[in-house]
């Protein structure tokens, strides 16, 4: 507890200091804020200062006592963290009795001791040069002469006489005892010029010895003169935003020329790199066949995503893009009874997605137009990774492509496994020849709405991406029909084992079905 004296002296602070809390606990380094308005306010009530009554606190025993002290010793000398952490006392001054007590004279003060010597006009003219000439936070220069924050803004204040009471013009003292201070102000301004600068050195070393670390990663304690050119040159480069050229090379020991020779040889570095990746971007987008954007390629090479986009930016690489085109139809009516759509719930969504291989396929038939004349593809694609099992290209859309389409897939099932099979409703999907593979391979069939594209969204999603890559932008004349159906196999083909995707973790469909163990 505080004695009656030590409470006199903080209220009579508190007034003169226009009932600031802050700078009165800063100046005195006690009490807490809450205590002092509670001292004045029982001050105003009994127009006198009574003396603190002394509370018991019998709950907590020594032992206890004993290990909040500890705590506090050993962590940072934190009334609030010791508080936080112990949970008791519910009062700093509980816990600043058992330091004194317990610990004399190891308690942290935020600010001077009242009982120690007042700190001379010399100290104070000294902090505050260092604060009007700091380059970094005040709380440097507060922790530097063992202060607490505010108190270099106080003594300020009552140096200069800034928003002080009782003082109608700045710079008049606020007391006899700073008539010492040099009556000159140019002497007064000549001092703060040194102090500046002198400030301004001691900050650049400061900013080096922490470049050395964040920079050029070396120990604590490295001399930077010791450090190669090119690791003074990279540090120089980085201090250059704050401090002069002149500034900077004698602190790290290094002449001009060879900074300038250092710089240089590592923007010829830096270009090097810059070519090597622009390099690596354009092969991985050809070998892509041009159909890979910024997400892939990124994927593909050791490169970062941004540098990937303005390459693919300054080089003109973008991927194919979709056209509309007029969409190939096999529907011929209601030639037989259609089975029911098992992918559309009662809400009316339908759910293309599988948990196993060779749970649900889709199928469906598209068409290519080339200038030698019209291609048919009819693929079985697995919805557990979007890999086709099998396909078959015609240059007639009849019964025997989509069966064979369907009898190439059915070598991928396994023992038990009977996936459903959706469609839409073109005839190929309604004749005998397809039920019956259906029936002997124990697939079960499902069938989109008539005239209802979406219900099969997912197939065509596989055709909008195929064509995009593939067929879109691409010229054709000259082409053969057999060398067409040669290159879109061969398409399909590295598809499935080559074509990385991102939601299978930029892999093909074979390797993630190679590192789940689905597949030798």
């Amino acid at each position: 507890m505080y004695s009656t004296e030590q409470r006199k002296l903080a209220i009579e602070t508190y007034i003169k200091f226009d009932l600031s809390a802050a700078d009165t606990v800063a100046e005195l380094g006690y009490p807490t804020r809450q205590s002092l308005k509670a001292w004045y306010k029982d001050y105003l009530e009994h127009g006198e200062i009574r003396p603190p009554k002394r509370q018991r606190d019998p709950k907590f025993t020594l032992e206890m006592r004993q290990a909040a002290v500890d705590y506090y010793l050993a962590h940072g000398k934190s009334l609030a963290r010791t508080m936080r952490k112990m949970g008791y006392p519910a009062s700093r001054e509980y816990l600043c009795d058992w330091i004194d007590e317990l610990a004399p004279g190891q308690r942290k003060y935020r600010g001077p001791d009242p009982r120690r010597e007042p700190v001379s006009v010399e100290k104070k003219v000294q902090v505050i040069a260092e604060l009007e000439a700091r380059t970094g936070p005040a709380t440097e220069v507060a922790e530097k002469h063992g202060v607490s924050r505010t108190t270099p803004y106080v003594w300020r204040r009552e140096m200069m006489g800034d928003n002080v009471g009782d003082i109608e013009e700045k710079g008049v003292p606020v007391s006899k005892e700073y008539d010492d201070l040099p009556d000159d102000i140019e002497v007064l301004r000549d001092m703060l010029r040194e102090a500046k600068m002198q400030l301004r050195r001691v900050q650049l070393e400061l900013d080096v010895r922490q470049a050395t670390l964040e920079i050029v990663k070396k120990d604590q304690g490295a001399d930077p003169e010791l450090l190669t050119n090119e690791e003074k040159a990279a540090m120089v480069t980085a201090l250059k935003a704050e401090y002069k050229l002149c500034e900077i090379l004698p602190v790290v020991g290094m002449a001009k020329s060879s900074y300038e020779y250092a710089r240089n040889a590592q923007a010829e570095g830096e270009t090097e790199k810059r070519a090597a990746a622009r390099k690596a971007v354009i092969e991985a987008f050809k070998a892509s066949g041009g159909t890979y954007g910024y997400r892939r390629i990124t994927a593909m090479v050791d490169v970062g995503e941004w540098t990937v986009r303005d390459i693919m930016r300054d080089e003109g690489l973008a991927a194919r893009s979709a056209k509309k085109r007029r969409r190939y139809s096999s529907y011929e009516g209601e030639i037989t009874e259609a089975p029911e759509n098992l992918l559309r719930d009662e809400r009316g969504r339908h759910h293309f997605h599988a948990g196993e291989p060779n749970e649900l396929w889709i199928t469906d038939v598209t068409e290519f137009r080339i200038p030698a004349g019209k291609v048919y593809l009819s693929p079985i694609v697995d919805c557990f990774d979007g890999m086709p099992p099998g396909w078959s290209i015609s240059t007639s859309p009849d019964a025997e492509m989509a069966n064979s389409s369907l009898l190439g897939a059915c070598k991928w099932l396994g023992e038990g496994d009977h996936p459903k099979i959706h469609s839409d409703r073109g005839c190929h999907y309604r004749w005998p020849g397809w039920i019956r593979i259906c029936d002997e391979n124990g697939l079960v069939r499902s069938m989109s709405r008539k005239g209802c594209s979406p219900d099969n969204a997912r197939c065509e999603g596989f055709f909008g991406r195929l064509k995009i890559e593939f067929f879109y932008g691409c010229d054709w004349a000259g082409v053969t029909i057999e060398e067409f159906m040669g290159m879109l196999d061969a398409y399909l083909r590295w598809y499935r084992d080559v074509r990385i995707k991102s939601d299978l973790d930029y892999r093909s469909p074979m390797q993630y079905r190679r590192d789940l163990g689905l597949v030798a």
